[in-house]
């Protein structure tokens, strides 16, 4: 991808400094494939970045997206003070955000039948995020879950918001799948 002037233009004035401070609130939230979930942040966003999203509102939501689902009390007032367009960031956040009533497949539903394109935007580049960490992960039922969870859920919301954020997530699940078949294989051949 190449930078042009517009680009440059666009994002001139996105101030993203201060969404990463609030987003440090989630250094201590581990994550079952190592790091944390202020890292989880930074590499969504990064993702946006690389398929050419450079939409402020976007950006800055990708930076705190699981904040207030990680941290439920955390306080909203200092999300809605950081700036102008703070409250469209806000919404954004609550959109992708699962509610305490909502199961997985209810949550990944809503947003795939009623998501804005931002909320799946998103979506998208914060599953390519995890999948790509779910390549540390050991507990076998929990990769297969997510992998199916990403083939039943995701795959219909990247086919609908970006061809190439789908192929990714079809190479991803490709890969996670050949960990499981041999996972499989191997355990046949200690039965044999």
């Amino acid at each position: 991808m190449s930078i042009t002037p517009n680009d440059l233009d666009t994002l001139k004035g996105t101030h993203l400094a201060p969404y990463m401070y609030l987003a440090t609130a989630l250094i201590g939230k581990a994550r079952m494939a190592g790091g944390n979930m202020f890292r989880h942040q930074l590499d969504t966003m990064a993702i946006l970045i690389d398929y050419g999203y450079i939409d402020s509102i976007l950006l800055k939501a990708s930076i705190i997206h699981d904040l207030i689902e990680d941290i439920p009390e955390y306080n909203r007032n200092i999300i809605l003070s950081v700036d102008f367009e703070a409250p469209r960031v806000y919404d954004l956040v609550l959109e992708v955000t699962r509610q305490h009533e909502e199961n997985k497949g209810v949550y990944l539903t809503r947003i795939k039948e009623h998501g804005s394109h931002n909320a799946k935007i998103l979506k998208c580049a914060d599953r390519i995020s995890n999948m790509i960490s779910l390549g540390f992960v050991n507990n076998i039922e929990f990769v297969e879950r997510y992998t199916e969870e990403t083939i039943r859920y995701i795959f219909p919301i990247a086919k609908e918001i970006s061809k190439d954020m789908l192929f990714e997530l079809e190479c991803l699940v490709d890969s996670r799948k050949k960990f499981l078949n041999d996972i499989k294989c191997s355990k046949g051949g200690y039965n044999a």
